[in-house]
């Protein structure tokens, strides 16, 4: 082969059908998949073995470190480095302290979600190899598919080739780098 490929992908008709092929591929022992689709498919996830997320951990952790540096700042300025009594408060005042240290928790804990967001989903990226085959336009329409990754430690081109045969697609693509 002269061409570079990145994987071989399927075209299915219905979601009835990628779902049933994509828990086949599972099944299988394929790790490196993904599915694409007009409409989300709440149970696609299930049937290619994707795990949960753990950005909602990331944004948790985020959201600490804001609160724990929110009250830290005033801490440090009120406590430490300016220690002046205002209208006889104590210098560690918490009541007082709470709505920064609040506004820093979502400030943090959104800063964390966001950048989480992109890094975890491999955010930017401008060009997908999916886009080389020409009929991958009409999974914005009509069409659904599936594929393997040649980067997958099981895949070997002729194997899989006969596999995502069998899974009775429309057809099976190669994708090119």
């Amino acid at each position: 082969m002269d061409k570079k490929i990145y994987g071989l992908m399927a075209e299915f008709d219905t979601p009835t059908e990628l779902v049933d092929a994509a828990r086949q591929v599972r099944d299988a022992g394929y790790k490196k998949t993904d599915a694409f689709s007009p409409f989300p498919l709440h149970e696609i996830d299930e049937a290619l073995g994707i795990r949960r997320s753990i950005l909602p951990f990331l944004v948790f952790g985020g959201g600490v470190v804001g609160l724990l540096a929110g009250l830290g700042l005033q801490w440090f300025t009120h406590v430490w480095e300016y220690p002046i009594i205002v209208g006889g408060r104590p210098h560690f005042s918490l009541p007082a302290f709470i709505p920064p240290a609040y506004e820093m928790t979502i400030l943090f804990a959104s800063f964390t979600a966001v950048f989480g967001m992109l890094f975890l989903n491999g955010l930017p990226s401008p060009y997908h190899p999916v886009f080389n085959v020409e009929r991958f336009a009409l999974a914005t329409r009509e069409k659904f598919f599936l594929i393997i990754e040649a980067k997958d430690a099981k895949y070997d081109y002729e194997e899989t080739r006969k596999f995502m045969e069998s899974l009775n697609p429309q057809e099976v693509f190669d994708v090119e780098e």
